[in-house]
């Protein structure tokens, strides 16, 4: 079976029996150090990272290479990041992310495949993103939504954890680990 269509299945079944799981990832009591949207994706850097389905307990594994460049001034700037993932099945991806600056903390984002505008709040030194998606299978289209809670975790690691639903009900997890 196609691993796409086994991952989708697979979703669409583990929200049903996850209905009383969270929807969004907890921040850490104590994070390394403050961390903005800037900070965490200006320049270049690479990360390793797997999506799990909880009621199946399969997993995809990729890797990552992000460069982030920053335009315009403080209070309205503009963050571009381009996301080369490749998985471990040899699948590769390009996604860019443009994120525009609304002030206060507060960005908004878009990439290829989200569904509306992202939101970006950058609060008590993480950062939480909040998106629609729609992942393409050969089976179809799945409209996901996640909920990401990005951190310092220290020694220049970035973890960015996020919750994964479908129709609402938590269904995956994605832990994605970014070394600057």
């Amino acid at each position: 079976m196609d691993r796409r269509i086994f991952l989708g299945s697979a979703i669409a079944l583990g929200g049903l029996a996850l209905s009383g799981c969270a929807t969004a990832p907890a921040a850490p009591k104590a994070p390394a150090a403050p961390l903005t949207l800037v900070d965490a994706f200006s320049g270049r850097s690479t990360g390793v990272g797997q999506f799990k389905v909880w009621l199946t307990g399969d997993e995809r594994r990729f890797t990552a290479r992000l460069n982030g460049t920053v335009t315009g001034k403080a209070g309205a700037r503009r963050l571009t990041v381009v996301e080369d993932f490749v998985y471990e099945d040899g699948d590769k991806n390009r996604l860019t992310w443009v994120f525009d600056e609304l002030g206060a903390g507060r960005w908004t984002g878009k990439r290829e495949d989200t569904v509306g505008m992202a939101e970006v709040i950058e609060e008590d030194g993480v950062i939480r993103l909040t998106y629609t998606a729609d992942f393409v299978s050969p089976t179809g289209t799945t409209r996901l939504g996640f909920s990401d809670v990005i951190y310092d975790a220290g020694a220049g690691m970035i973890v960015n954890d996020a919750i994964v639903t479908r129709w609402g009900l938590p269904v995956a997890k994605v832990t994605f680990k970014i070394q600057r």
